[in-house]
């Protein structure tokens, strides 16, 4: 048994160091496991975030998509609504301006639009144009202010289709001068269309 005891002692020593080293490598292990597992929850709540992250940024972006289509589209649609009024607008003056050749000035805005032709061509050799119910007034005015100014002017036999007044151009056609009604109407559009915008923003 005496000889046996010493053996038995060592035996026990080295299981017992062995023991130990076990455990230790086990409890290591336990401590890189866990280690490696809160390095991949923290893996994972990164990446879940810049997921979300992700999925916020695409949100934001279609609903600015979503506002900048509906500010276009709303943008377009008050145009198109402008654009109608001022339509309208012109159509409601050029039927109060149908009979203008019947109003008592009538004569006297001609006379100046011919006279303001030959001021603004600067050019004595003029060819005037006009519908065919102001060719009897125009060729009157026309003979007046020839022999009173000494110029040249001729009533061309081409008739406009516009609501009156006329168009005035040199001889060989370089210069012209359009003072009809439908010219002064069409000049009116960006006055038109500038109150109309007032209007609908609450400016008026």
């Amino acid at each position: 048994m005496s000889s046996s005891s010493p053996l038995e002692g060592t035996i026990d020593k080295v299981l017992a160091q062995k023991e130990s080293e076990l455990l230790s490598k086990i409890e290591s292990g336990y401590q890189e496991s866990l280690g490696n597992l809160d390095s991949s929850r923290s893996k994972l709540l990164s990446e879940y975030l810049a997921i979300l992250e992700n999925a916020r940024k695409q949100a934001e972006n279609l609903k600015r998509q979503i506002i900048g289509s509906n500010r276009l589209s709303a943008r377009n649609n008050q145009l198109i609504l402008i654009e109608d009024a001022v339509k309208n607008v012109l159509e409601m003056v050029k039927e109060k301006l149908a009979t203008i050749n019947k109003d008592p000035n009538y004569e006297q805005l001609v006379e100046q639009a011919i006279l303001d032709s030959v001021k603004e061509i600067g050019r004595s050799d003029l060819i005037i144009e006009c519908n065919k119910n102001d060719v009897k007034l125009v060729r009157k005015l026309v003979e007046n202010i020839g022999k009173e100014k000494g110029s040249k002017i001729i009533v061309s036999d081409k008739q406009l289709e516009v609501l009156g007044g006329i168009r005035a151009r040199s001889s060989d056609g370089t210069l012209t001068y359009d003072d009809t009604i439908d010219s002064r109407i069409e000049r009116l559009k960006p006055l038109i269309r500038k109150n109309i915008v007032q209007i609908l923003k609450g400016d008026k």
